[in-house]
């Protein structure tokens, strides 16, 4: 008796197992479908220019761009930093999200103090969009002041 017990002890507990482990299979499934709808609302992040010649500048002269961009994916998209490549180049870009087919602004500043020649400088953005960072190039030759 002890023996038929046991049996059909285990026999219910292989079976309810098997049903927990169907049903997280089943779970794993909807999670992928959940993570396909979420690669479709997706942000896209497009610039009308992704690069900006200021020509020849004084040395001493702050120079400003500002560089547009659209959000032409279907999701929120969101700049959670923009980082220039020197204390000199600083941008300032939005900091709420861009809803999509909407316009958005990142304004470069460029301190060409104690920069003479020739100047190539990067604004680094990082996104939510895919590919998450974007680069902005501006360029310049800064003339002296000894000049």
């Amino acid at each position: 008796m002890k023996r038929t017990f046991f049996i059909a002890s285990l026999v219910a507990i292989t079976l309810a197992s098997c049903s927990s482990a169907t049903d997280r299979i089943k779970s794993t499934d909807n999670s992928a479908s959940g993570t396909e709808a979420m690669m479709d609302a997706l942000p896209t992040i497009a610039f009308a220019e992704e690069f900006h010649d200021f020509g020849e500048v004084q040395e001493g002269e702050v120079v400003e761009h500002t560089f547009t961009f659209t959000n032409e994916g279907e999701g929120p998209l969101i700049i959670s930093n923009a980082q220039g490549s020197c204390g000199c180049t600083v941008p300032d870009w939005p900091r709420q999200p861009i809803a999509p087919g909407q316009k958005g602004q990142i304004k470069v500043s460029f301190n060409s103090t104690g920069r003479a020649g020739r100047q190539d400088k990067r604004v680094t953005l990082t996104t939510n969009a895919v590919p998450q960072s974007k680069v902005l190039n501006i360029t310049s030759t800064v003339i002296s002041k000894d000049q």
